[in-house]
């Protein structure tokens, strides 16, 4: 009986001594586990620390961003005030005026109809058009669809006294818009018309940017589909992407989760209202959030699919992100729809960048690494000429963006 008692008690030491080297290695892990919350914990007090210091440079009163590796959003989050009389912080869900990166769903929804055929590239649009869009400089030379997606149609710039910065609150009503409007803007025997809307150089000769070239594209969309502009984006694009909450009209979106655009004069931030620009709504007026836009960043990141819907097919996702005409050496080129940078020591960038009166924007991917972002912000002078250091300070919240999310 002895024996078994002492035998009992050896095997109950011999127990507890093979396990300690198991109780130990989970208080390592504990402990290590403590250290690398704790380092995260102050990783993220830094970042957002650093983050509200360049917004207050950049002079954006909030931001909302994220982050987006092959078909997956890996980081997003929101900082600051979409409404700072409200005290209404922004969130990944919050609505932003996207400015010029309507574009690129402008430029999508043409393309579908190219895929169905309705007309090639190269087409004469006067063979789709109710009137004569050509540069009375050049009489001769044709206009085409590539010229319009591509910003080489010799469209020189906008007259900012007519659309640019007339922008009204709400959705504006016109009803000559786009027929005969764009008619009368276009064309030298039409009221609207200034001959510094066109430029000396022959089309397709040169980039020159000019948002009057959109709102002829969003015209064709019209024309070729049958619907008008606003409701065949929902149709096949928004809906199709699960993009619920994102629309080019004011009247379609809950007004109270949009983001108030501000300008910062006299130190201070001075709101403007909600406006609309119906001129130029194909090219600059969409609304959407960092959540939904994602869907379509995605879509365009992964061969034209976002989860099992396809907006595009491969090829013409490919034909989209390409250069069509030789390079412009300013630093940056332009697809069909999306810019393309490719600097001498960085990877190459394809996507668009959006500023007007109380927002500033930035969408695009890497596609050597298939990397996104999504950046986008309420805050941007009227003049849309923000300062040196604006400049750099935004360029500092992408910079820390992608090395946060890396």
């Amino acid at each position: 009986m002895k024996n078994k008692s002492i035998s009992i008690a050896i095997t109950i030491v011999l127990l507890s001594i093979t396990s300690l080297p198991i109780i130990y290695a989970q208080t390592d892990a504990d402990i290590l586990q403590q250290q690398q919350n704790s380092t995260i914990c102050t990783n993220e007090l830094l970042f957002n620390r650093y983050i509200t210091l360049l917004m207050k440079l950049a002079h954006k009163p909030s931001l909302a961003a994220c982050i987006i590796k092959d078909d997956t959003m890996i980081w997003s989050q929101g900082h600051g005030y979409a409404n700072i009389d409200a005290e209404k912080k922004a969130t990944t869900h919050t609505l932003y005026l996207s400015a010029s990166v309507s574009k690129t769903v402008a430029a999508t929804a043409l393309m579908q109809l190219w895929e169905q055929g309705l007309f090639d590239l190269d087409d004469d649009v006067n063979n789709y058009l109710p009137f004569e869009l050509r540069n009375p400089n050049h009489p001769d030379i044709p206009i085409t669809f590539r010229m319009l997606l591509a910003h080489r149609s010799s469209l020189a710039g906008d007259n900012l006294h007519w659309f640019c910065l007339s922008y009204v609150p709400g959705d504006p009503d016109m009803p000559d818009f786009p027929d005969p409007w764009l008619q009368n803007y276009l064309t030298p025997t039409g009221n609207a018309y200034t001959p510094r809307i066109w430029s000396d150089l022959q089309p397709g000769e040169k980039l020159q940017y000019a948002n009057i070239g959109y709102a002829v594209i969003g015209y064709l969309i019209e024309l070729l589909s049958g619907e008008q502009f606003d409701d065949y984006c929902q149709n096949h694009i928004f809906i199709p992407l699960e993009m619920y909450n994102t629309s080019y009209r004011l009247k379609d979106l809950n007004i109270s989760n949009i983001a108030v655009p501000y300008d910062f004069s006299k130190r201070q931030y001075l709101p403007h209202p909600h406006y609309g620009m119906y001129v130029i709504r194909p090219g600059a007026s969409m609304r959407t959030s960092v959540e939904e836009f994602s869907h379509f960043l995605i879509a365009h990141m992964n061969k034209g699919v976002y989860k099992n819907t396809q907006i595009l097919n491969e090829a013409t996702v490919e034909l989209m992100h390409s250069l069509h005409y030789p390079p412009s050496k300013i630093g940056w080129d332009y697809g069909l729809g999306w810019t393309i940078e490719d600097p001498l020591f960085s990877k190459k960038f394809i996507g668009h960048s959006g500023g007007w009166p109380g927002v500033h924007t930035l969408i695009g991917f890497h596609p050597e690494d298939n990397t996104g972002i999504i950046l986008f912000t309420n805050g941007m002078s009227p003049t849309l000429s923000p300062t040196h250091v604006e400049r750099f300070a935004f360029s500092l919240l992408q910079k820390a963006i992608w090395r946060h999310a890396s």
